[in-house]
């Protein structure tokens, strides 16, 4: 019979696994003009999908973040001072031959803020099985592994150590898609088979109808929740659906929010969901956090919670 979706113990961390890479985020208010300018904001911010989610649980209340990732020598020091800033405990393995990620993210600076992605991965892509210990689930009660990981085979064999060494202690495992273009490259039966075994699988819109070929985001749920005890579909400004065993239990509707730039809002739901889980609430309650936490970060430049050490 297969396993229900576990509420995590309250007397453990969230370990997550996954991306740290450097965002160049540029606003642009009019449409982009080849070959000439394009007046813009520009601004560097550290990002990356598992380094976001990490930020938004510890923002959110989680009192134990940890986070393991794979950067270049070029913002170590850099990555790991903002990670501390916002209350995560990082674990970043320093590449000696290759710099670390950066994504050139273009935000419409219309009311949508909508956003394309330029992606140089970098050493994000390299976390290998030697980057993993079993000794990083001391204390730890849920483990989050951040879609990216699964994108190349380094990735794919850190992330398979992973989950063995959560199954082999008992502590649930949480999946977010993370990338609808890399997980089409990528294929979905490969991705669905490596991630087999976890208790809740968290796909934007786009993932699950890619996940299972359904066009109604509902449909897609209720069909993927025949192969994961849980699934939560991030639906944006539609607020989520959380299904289970073959339905869809619960709808949230989105907070309504003033949108300044999307980027990380996903990232911000899932890392309100897992801090809202380790703190004992049921699925459609986390749900409802995530809601919360994407509004918030619609209405910031960047992919992370505010900087509690900024003066702007």
């Amino acid at each position: 019979m297969r396993e229900r979706a576990p509420v995590p113990s309250g007397s453990g961390g969230l370990l997550v696994v996954g991306d740290v890479v450097t965002d160049i985020v540029a606003r642009h208010r009019t449409a982009l003009a080849p070959g000439t300018d394009t007046a813009a904001d520009i601004r560097t911010v550290p990002g990356g999908a598992g380094a976001n989610v990490a930020c938004w649980a510890a923002y959110r209340g989680c009192p134990d973040v940890r986070l393991l990732g794979r950067v270049g020598t070029d913002a170590a020091a850099w990555h790991e001072a903002a990670l501390t800033r916002a209350g995560v405990r990082p674990r970043l393995v320093v590449d000696p031959g290759a710099p670390t990620g950066t994504v050139i993210c273009l935000v419409d600076g219309g009311a949508a803020g909508e956003r394309t992605f330029l992606t140089d991965s970098g050493a994000a892509l390299r976390l290998s099985p030697s980057d993993w210990s079993p000794g990083l689930l001391d204390g730890v009660a849920l483990l989050h592994l951040s879609g990216y990981l699964f994108f190349a085979e380094p990735g794919r064999a850190a992330a398979r150590a992973a989950l063995a060494a959560a199954h082999a202690r008992g502590v649930p495992v949480t999946v977010d898609p993370a990338s609808a273009g890399f997980l089409a490259e990528s294929g979905v039966e490969r991705f669905l088979s490596a991630v087999d075994g976890v208790a809740v699988l968290l796909p934007s819109r786009d993932e699950a109808e890619l996940l299972t070929g359904l066009p109604d985001p509902a449909d897609a749920a209720s069909k993927l929740s025949h192969r994961f005890p849980a699934v939560v579909v991030k639906l944006g400004a539609d607020g989520a659906l959380v299904a289970r065993d073959g339905r869809v239990l619960v709808r949230v509707p989105a907070v309504p929010a003033r949108v300044c730039d999307s980027t990380g809002a996903g990232d911000a739901f899932t890392g309100a969901f897992l801090a809202a889980r380790l703190a004992g609430a049921e699925l459609g309650e986390a749900a409802e956090e995530g809601c919360g936490a994407g509004a918030r970060a619609v209405a910031l430049v960047g992919g992370r919670p505010p900087d509690p050490t900024s003066t702007t």
